[in-house]
């Protein structure tokens, strides 16, 4: 039998007791340490804690990422290093986009094929190009006056479209000709290329000069222009570089002549429009005005687009007529100095120089060759734009009394007092659809109130604000016809 003193007893009982605190100790700084761990955010991406990564920032969908984390992700996507694969765990959707690759890059032109020039020159097939005469003939169904304008801008596109057909020839090298048009306020230029584009059915893209600026500044990019064409191509690059871009209002960016600062929307504009002029492969984004990150990019060839670049150029007439006025000279054969105040096509008179006065640079207008000038808005031509196109605005109103069994006629009297009106207005064919709305308001308003009313003829002196337009009524069978169709 082995005996035990009692002091070791003791010992052995303290150096339990001493344990077991230890123990109790390391549990309980390991409860402590897991509660720290639970209230502390982790880094989506590394796994590293807030007490280690730093600055953790917040993204929907309760996810969490540290800084550096958030940096290298968008140095990835800008070098487009294969982010998806070297980021496990970390899906596009969060970035709200489908396919990180292909953010930022530009689509580069892939090695046509011969199968691929075949369908390109099939669709442009030289014998089935319209001729000239056809294409002015279209247009005279929709355009009053200006045959000089539609003369040109038929020969332009028909040339246009040859050039680059199969017929063209391969040992010369055919330039395009892009087209400047100038006129007046509401003589038709606008009209005329939405015309010419539903004619052609080939991809029309319509700009407004006015919201472009130099790329860095706000405002839109000068290759938002062919972004929108891309657009009406429906993103087919191959279609979109045959198609054609009309830049409106093209005399707001003229060089500011008083200024101190840098012209961003002025100069700087025009001077950014040389290279879609002239022809090169421009990076376009999709959807959107002006590049960033985020946007995907297409490259575009701007060779085979036809530009046309149209305006009202307000003041010009000033600077013609001051250089055909230093012509004048003293003596009986003299011009006098006011013999073109009164003439409406002062415009036609125009010359390059004319349009470096104004403010448009030499580069600029040497790359749109073919100028384009429209005649002015007459009395006689304001006549036939109210009745005679297929959809003159006479025949517009005509249609909807007509879905009212109702006839609306006009006096030739009350057509000639429609016309000075919108004369007076001096903001050309838009006036007329401003007078005869204020016109016909109260006719519209008033006719669906009684059935009987078969006939309503606009007057002279109902324009003139004089009289009441003639309402004749309907006989008496065309009012049970009308009661028994409702």
């Amino acid at each position: 039998m082995t005996f035990i003193q009692k002091g070791s007893k003791d010992k052995m009982s303290s150096n339990k007791d001493n344990f077991n605190d230890k123990i109790n100790n390391i549990e309980n700084n390991n409860d402590k340490k897991d509660n720290n761990n639970n209230d502390e955010e982790v880094c989506y991406i590394c796994k590293r804690p807030a007490s280690v990564a730093g600055k953790i920032l917040h993204i929907p969908n309760y996810i969490h990422i540290c800084a550096d984390c958030m940096q290298k992700t968008f140095d990835l996507i800008n070098n487009n290093d294969n982010p998806y694969f070297n980021m496990i765990g970390f899906p596009p959707v969060m970035l709200g986009v489908s396919d990180i690759s292909n953010i930022g890059k530009a689509s580069n032109p892939k090695e046509k094929t011969d199968e691929d020039l075949k369908e390109e020159t099939a669709a442009f097939d030289r014998s089935k190009i319209p001729a000239p005469h056809i294409i002015k003939a279209k247009l005279d169904e929709y355009i009053v006056g200006q045959e000089h304008a539609k003369k040109v801008i038929s020969v332009a596109v028909y040339n246009h479209y040859k050039r680059i057909s199969k017929g063209a020839p391969k040992d010369v090298e055919i330039e395009k000709s892009n087209m400047l048009m100038i006129g007046p306020t509401g003589c038709g230029k606008t009209y005329l290329v939405k015309t010419l584009a539903k004619l052609l059915d080939v991809p029309l893209a319509i700009a407004d000069a006015t919201s472009l600026t130099e790329a860095g500044y706000i405002g839109d990019d000068v290759e938002s222009v062919i972004s929108k064409l891309l657009a009406a191509a429906g993103n087919d690059v191959k279609k979109a570089e045959r198609g054609i871009v009309f830049i409106d209002e093209i005399d707001k960016i003229a060089k500011k002549r008083n200024t101190n600062g840098r012209d961003v929307s002025g100069e700087s504009v025009q001077q950014g429009l040389l290279k879609l002029l002239e022809g090169s492969n421009v990076e376009v984004p999709v959807g959107a005005s002006s590049k960033n990150a985020m946007v995907p990019l297409k490259t575009v060839n701007t060779e085979n687009i036809l530009f046309i670049c149209g305006g009202a150029f307000p003041d010009l007439e000033k600077i013609i007529k001051a250089r055909l006025n230093k012509q004048s000279s003293i003596g009986f054969t003299a011009d006098l100095k006011d013999k073109y105040d009164d003439d409406a096509n002062i415009l036609q008179k125009v010359t390059l120089d004319d349009l470096r006065e104004y403010g448009m640079i030499p580069e600029f207008l040497g790359r749109l060759p073919i100028l384009c000038t429209f005649e002015g808005i007459t009395r006689e031509m304001m006549i036939k734009v109210l009745k005679e196109p297929r959809n003159a605005i006479i025949k517009q109103y005509q249609s909807l009394l007509a879905m009212d069994e109702v006839e609306l006629s006009f006096e030739p009297e009350a057509l000639e007092a429609i016309s000075e009106k919108a004369l007076e207005k001096k903001t050309g064919a838009r006036a007329l659809r401003a007078i005869l709305e204020e016109i016909m308001l109260d006719i519209m308003y008033e006719i669906p109130k009684d059935d009987n009313i078969g006939r309503v003829i606009i007057t002279k002196d109902f324009i003139e604000g004089k009289g009441v337009p003639v309402i004749e009524m309907r006989r008496v069978s065309d009012q049970k016809r009308i009661a028994s169709c409702n």
